[in-house]
């Protein structure tokens, strides 16, 4: 064909028409000789038009004419122009699969498989792939008849002939035949072996529910009996050569290729197990060590190959296992666990192109439908299907899933799976990445259906398909539940009471019937307010379910509703704020302070909704807010009324960011690094006690003495108060110091300075709602036996004359809090050389610190407290790491500047950084220190007041779990680990300390 310099054929201009993509070398084909009977025929180049890649479709028809016998192209080509089905058999499968394209290629009279189109031919089964796979005598020969009946089987499937739950069954028991067949040669190879032993193959996975992929593992679990009269550890040897020999069958690459891996790691012990068990021993196995996981499993195993009765003994003694695994003690924790999407081991860079695993991936309604199955199938054989979209079918037919969730899920896994299934087609690998390259997603959204801009409707369509799995994964769980209580129209299927009772039970509601009355209550009525409630509710309920105690999420949602359910801002923020709704059901679910504080003023629940909600308000910014409340207020009750109703405000504040941090969203993970979380928390507490005893001050002097107390006043931190270290729970311990104003009498002055610590301790400590502030002076000098309050002077003259060590040692952590700004640096000033003694401390005072350690171990430990788990005082917890460092500052804190400071991590890290300490040391009592404060502030989140030791109860204890990042079920491991990182911090604390290093 020639035409004029400048102006295309018009062969160019109709294969640009018909889709091709490289007009100019399609045309060099079609003027091969091999095809000139046919170039010019206009329905090949309608049918080449027709398929996903009319390119590869064109080179694959050519590649297979060159290599056939000359006497049989013209046979193809006759009959390719005169048959529609072959025509679009062959070429459908030409434009999708390179992979059976260079089969076909390799051998070029397999077209033939693709002519007859009879009825058996449309739905053929295990018994038509049997008499496929007949002669293969080796693995050789079985993979090339493997391919030929995958490739009608793809025929028909590209041709729409088969829809998605057809091919993946037809692909199953085609795996099935093929398993069948390998078996048959493995015991030709060894008929001793086949002589000794009986063997069961059991199909798993998407092989067992007869929803294969083109290119997928098949799961397989062996079982094996000895024949009469054999030993049975012989037997077992010879069934597991067997078994390991069908495997290699068709898992081995040959000069034809492979056929797909045979793995067999779901048996009982997985890859540590052993191949073949008898039937005892997996029995054995299941009912003593099972997990949940194995169950799931176990609900598609299917006898596919080898002695069948043997296969079905199988099935039938494991069926009632699976279907009681909701029974077990442990399904709630395993259920919540496996609820979590996994998608930690996918690299940041493919996690959206996914389509199993990535977020609103194929896994998400599989695993979704078996959970389902797992809870309600005990009691509704009709679940009991190994078949995803059959189950959801189920499922939504008994009304354990809306309809219309149903039908839209069905729709997005038959997309997605389509998907799926022509990835893997074109080059017969095993992939679930979607392709970025624009001609492979050309041609995925062609044969699919899509011509007019594929890869744009396609990336449409993918991502709507998955939004919708994403939506609905969890909320399938849950909105049936609203069904439950709620008035459907005539002829809606409902879950019984019973059977949401169930549900509600095994997504850890330990009180299922009150747990449905809140619903009731929660969703009833034709109100704005019921409305947006049922909307979040399913999304409320899967949060409060991946929580320690959901029945007290669910609860404490329905008391704020109640509160706020009329206020409309409320009601816009749970519904327009996505965070707002998920930070609520965290703090309301993890534990008793959170929600405490919230009840106090539901109205606090719009700091959940503001992105700067969380973040902790500064000292400054406090104090301002504090001294103005106090100055409008009418008298010091009042004034400190407001000032405590901040603080409270302030906690929550405090106590819902950590929780959030702890816990994470779905939108943002949880904090890394517990040492942040920790200074977060000990920061902001510290910094808002100090602002609540500044307004308790200036309300204590306006009330008797106007704006001025006859003497300058100032509070000073001590411990944790001066260390920024407090906890939920702390006191704030303190010194008051003073200094008489020019004029004014010592007696005067002392008697001022005493009534005001007096007036404040009584302001902070007046019943309310709001948690009270207790006040602890007791590390002034002389204790409880000595003055409340002193002159500055007069500490001077106590230190120089009767301080002790253990003062000295105390006084580390002295920091101007509240009150006059310029005595506080004035008593700081004073204090620094006690606390930085020039040259150190001397060996005596060393000594004696020590004693005053080891006693204090032996004395103050509660009576029946585990040492080993008590985060103040017990090995390696707080007050280890704490005297260790103090030591360090009393010695060193002279010469290094760093030292000086009255915050443990950073006295650490300054020590470090000096040489003191050696790094690997620094950061193991670093991190029990952390892990002890955090465990603190965990028991006071969970139980709602104070404890240095784990809660005995099992929910509690639970709670402080997820808290400190561990999963359902694995508390043991956060006691294991607790145990072991602060026994590492105590052998660093006896050399440290006791011992002569330092």
């Amino acid at each position: 064909m020639t035409t004029a310099p400048g102006r295309r054929s018009s062969t160019f201009t109709r294969l640009l028409r018909h889709g091709f993509t490289d007009p100019s070398a399609a045309e060099q084909l079609l003027d091969l000789d091999a095809l000139a009977s046919v170039r010019s025929d206009p329905v090949l180049l309608e049918a080449l038009g027709a398929t996903a890649d009319p390119d590869l479709a064109l080179r694959g028809l050519v590649r297979i004419v060159e290599a056939g016998e000359e006497s049989e192209r013209q046979v193809l080509l006759d009959t390719l122009v005169t048959a529609k089905p072959l025509r679009d058999r062959l070429l459908g499968v030409l434009g999708a699969s390179e992979a059976l394209g260079d089969h076909l290629a390799r051998h070029p009279r397999d077209w033939q498989a693709l002519v007859t189109y009879e009825s058996a031919d449309l739905h053929p089964g295990v018994a038509e792939f049997e008499q496929g796979l007949a002669d293969a005598v080796d693995p050789d020969s079985l993979r090339v008849a493997y391919r030929r009946c995958l490739l009608t089987l793809a025929a028909r499937d590209v041709c729409g002939t088969t829809g998605l739950a057809q091919t993946a069954a037809e692909l199953a028991d085609l795996a099935t035949a093929t398993l069948r067949a390998a078996l048959a040669i493995a015991r030709t190879a060894a008929p001793e072996d086949a002589a000794q032993c009986r063997l069961a193959v059991v199909a798993m996975g998407k092989c067992g529910g007869r929803e294969l992929n083109y290119i997928s593992d098949v799961d397989v679990i062996f079982v094996g009996e000895a024949r009469d009269g054999v030993d049975e550890t012989k037997a077992m040897q010879a069934a597991t050569r067997l078994a390991a020999h069908m495997m290699r069958i068709c898992s081995d690459t040959t000069v034809e290729g492979t056929i797909w891996e045979v793995d067999a790691n779901l048996r009982p012990e997985g890859r540590n197990g052993p191949l073949v068990r008898t039937l005892s021993s997996h029995l054995a196995y299941y009912q003593r060590w099972a997990k949940t996981w194995e169950f799931q499993a176990l609900l598609k195993a299917r006898a596919v190959a080898g002695d069948p009765e043997l296969g079905a003994e199988y099935v039938d003694a494991v069926s009632p296992l699976v279907w009681g695994a909701a029974d077990r003690e442990n399904f709630v924790p395993d259920v919540q666990k496996m609820r979590r999407r996994v998608v930690d081991n996918i690299p940041a860079d493919r996690i959206e192109r996914e389509l199993k695993l990535g977020p609103g991936g194929l896994r998400d309604v599989e695993f979704a439908v078996q959970l389902l199955q797992l809870v309600h199938g005990r009691s509704d054989a009709s679940l009991h299907s190994g078949s995803t979209l059959e189950a959801l079918r189920a499922l939504a037919e008994g009304g354990y899933v809306g309809r219309a969730d149903a039908a839209q899920l069905d729709e997005a896994y038959r997309f997605l799976r389509a998907m799926e299934h022509r990835i893997q087609l074109y080059r017969l690998r095993r992939t679930h990445l979607v392709p970025e390259d624009e001609a492979d997603l050309r041609r995925l959204g062609r044969s699919l259906g899509m011509r007019t801009d594929p890869v744009a409707e396609l990336n449409k369509a993918w991502k709507r398909h998955a939004s919708v799995v994403r939506r609905l994964h969890e909320k399938i769980f849950y909105r049936p539940l609203l069904d439950a209580v709620a008035q459907l129209a005539p002829g809606e299927s409902r879950l019984s009471a019973k059977a949401a009772a169930i549900r509600l039970e095994a997504l850890g509601y330990a009180d299922p019937a009150a747990a449905l009355r809140h619903l009731e209550a929660l969703s009833s009525g034709v109100t704005r307010k019921a409305a947006i409630q049922r909307t979040l509710l399913p999304v409320l309920l899967g949060w409060f379910a991946d929580s320690a105690d959901p029945d007290a999420g669910l609860l404490g949602f329905r008391k704020v509703s109640d509160a706020l359910g009329k206020t409309p801002w409320y009601l816009r923020l749970l519904r327009d704020e996505g965070a707002a709704a998920e930070n609520l059901a965290r703090v309301l679910s993890a534990g008793r302070l959170a929600p405490d504080l919230l009840m106090r003023a539901p109205e606090a629940v719009a700091i959940l909704g503001d992105p700067e909600g969380l973040k902790p308000r500064t000292r400054e910014h406090l104090e301002q807010e504090v001294l103005a409340a106090v100055g409008r207020a009418g008298d010091a009750e009042s004034a400190v009324a407001v000032v405590r109703g901040v603080r409270r405000r302030e906690l929550f504040r405090t106590t819902a960011a950590d929780l959030i941090g702890s816990y994470g969203t779905e939108d943002s993970p949880a904090e890394q690094d517990h040492g942040a979380l920790v200074d977060r928390v000990g920061s902001a507490v510290t910094d808002l006690n100090a602002a609540t005893i500044a307004g308790a001050l200036r309300a204590a002097v306006r009330e008797r003495w106007g704006d001025t107390l006859p003497t300058r006043f100032a509070v000073i931190g001590m411990g944790r108060f001066g260390g920024h270290e407090l906890s939920y729970g702390s006191d704030a311990d303190v010194l008051f110091v003073h200094q008489p104003r020019e004029g004014v009498s010592d007696e005067e002055a002392g008697r001022a300075a005493n009534a005001v610590v007096g007036e404040m301790r009584r302001l902070l400590q007046l019943p309310t709602a709001d948690p009270p502030l207790l006040i602890d002076a007791d590390l002034r000098p002389e204790g409880r036996t000595g003055p409340m309050v002193r002159t500055l002077k007069s500490y001077e003259a106590y230190y120089r004359r009767w301080s002790l060590v253990w003062e000295s040692q105390a006084l580390l952590r002295a920091e101007h809090m509240a009150g006059d700004a310029e005595l506080g640096r004035a008593f700081v000033e004073l204090v620094d050389p006690l606390r930085y003694p020039m040259e150190g401390l001397g060996e005596d005072a060393v000594r004696e610190i020590r004693r005053l350690k080891a006693r204090m171990e032996s004395e103050r430990m509660p009576r029946g407290a585990d040492p080993t788990l008590h985060a103040k005082l017990g090995r390696g917890g707080l007050s280890d790491v704490e005297w260790t460092v103090q030591l360090i500052q009393m010695r060193h804190g002279w010469a290094e500047p760093g030292l000086r400071t009255t915050r443990t991590r950073e006295a650490l890290a300054a020590a470090c950084a000096a040489g003191l300490i050696p790094a690997e040391e620094a950061q193991t009592l670093d991190e029990a220190w952390v892990l002890a404060a955090r465990v603190r502030n965990a028991v006071m989140l969970v139980r709602g007041r104070p404890g240095d030791t784990f809660p005995s109860d099992a929910r509690e204890l639970a709670a402080v779990g997820r808290y400190l990042g561990y999963e359902p079920g694995h508390v043991g491991d956060m006691l294991d680990d607790y145990r072991r990182i602060t026994r590492r911090a105590r052998a660093v604390v006896e050399e440290r300390f006791y011992g002569a290093a330092g």
